[in-house]
């Protein structure tokens, strides 16, 4: 299964309810350097690659490529893929869409997404695709997300 995530308020939580991932730099370095990530992402991303499971990271971010992997190495996470706003526009220019979605996973083989968004699991619904709503500050969303993948 190729599973995606969200970045914002998915992946990355300044959320105050939200606890996170303590990084290879020391905190004070952690803080200005880079951003912060959701505890139970390391394990959880481990987990599903164990299990033959792809992982992505679809953002409509303008982050590019480099910035989330150098971001994501610096916790210790590699991933398959990584999709990003403008690699996201050029997937779905040309395809016919009454209301164009803000993501749409099947362009690249994407089984399940997993959003803090409820309008893009409306889209999901709309455009036929799964996607799991996890809010920031939802410390069950692993248990959510190996509930659908493991």
């Amino acid at each position: 299964m190729r599973i995606s995530f969200d970045l914002d308020e998915t992946l990355i939580c300044h959320h105050e309810s939200a606890p996170v991932e303590l990084g290879f730099l020391p905190s004070f370095l952690q803080k200005k350097l880079t951003e912060p990530l959701r505890l139970g992402a390391k394990l959880l991303f481990q987990q599903l690659r164990e299990h033959g499971h792809d992982v992505w990271i679809y953002t409509t971010s303008s982050r590019t490529p480099m910035q989330i992997r150098w971001w994501l190495l610096l916790h210790g996470i590699r991933v398959n893929g990584i999709v990003n706003d403008k690699r996201h526009q050029t997937a779905i220019q040309g395809r016919r869409f009454e209301r164009s979605p803000s993501k749409y996973p099947p362009a690249f083989g994407i089984d399940l997404h997993v959003d803090d968004s409820e309008g893009v699991r409306m889209e999901g619904e709309q455009c036929g695709f799964r996607v799991l709503v996890i809010q920031p500050g939802d410390e069950d969303w692993v248990t959510k997300v190996t509930a659908l993948a493991l």
